[in-house]
């Protein structure tokens, strides 16, 4: 059977994991989600090939990625 999770939609309010993420950002962006850790999804983006990103962008105006395993419902 196919475990494939579902990956939220679009425009959906999420929040980072801090924890999940920490080891690989820079110190800034570390820092901006400790005082706000709350996104929108705006999109989707191809990576290693482990996984699909999700595109999303603080409330700051900031925009990254995360994969799907590092964030949480917001």
């Amino acid at each position: 059977m196919d475990d494939t999770k579902l990956l939220p939609r679009i425009g959906s309010k999420i929040k980072i994991n801090i924890d999940k993420v920490k080891d690989r950002l820079p110190s800034k962006l570390i820092e901006q989600i400790s005082i706000d850790s709350r996104a929108t999804i705006k999109g989707y983006k191809m990576s290693d090939g482990r996984s699909i990103g999700l595109i999303v962008q603080f409330q700051s105006g900031q925009e990254n990625w995360f994969f799907p395993e590092e964030i949480e419902r917001g």
